[in-house]
């Protein structure tokens, strides 16, 4: 089953579908230096972490199979 967060949700259906998680308040959850595995089906991601105080989002690269973080406010900014 796909999931999808509460931000993506609000920008891009927020008359219908309903969100399965909260970026941010998983974000308020982690210590520094940490991250939890969430996959959001919208914006692509596959975890939320905690580097530098900073939320950011682990994007997928396919074709070398690594992870590259991103800053939060990247991700939400780019793809609305």
């Amino acid at each position: 089953m796909a999931e999808f967060s509460k931000q993506w949700c609000e920008a891009f259906d927020p008359e219908g579908m309903p969100w399965d998680f909260d970026i941010l308040d998983e974000f308020n959850k982690l210590s520094e230096s940490m991250y939890i595995p969430f996959i959001c089906e919208g914006y692509g991601f596959i975890a939320i972490g905690k580097f530098e105080g900073k939320c950011k989002l682990a994007l997928p690269n396919f074709e070398d199979n690594t992870v590259q973080w991103v800053n939060y406010d990247d991700v939400v900014k780019t793809t609305n």
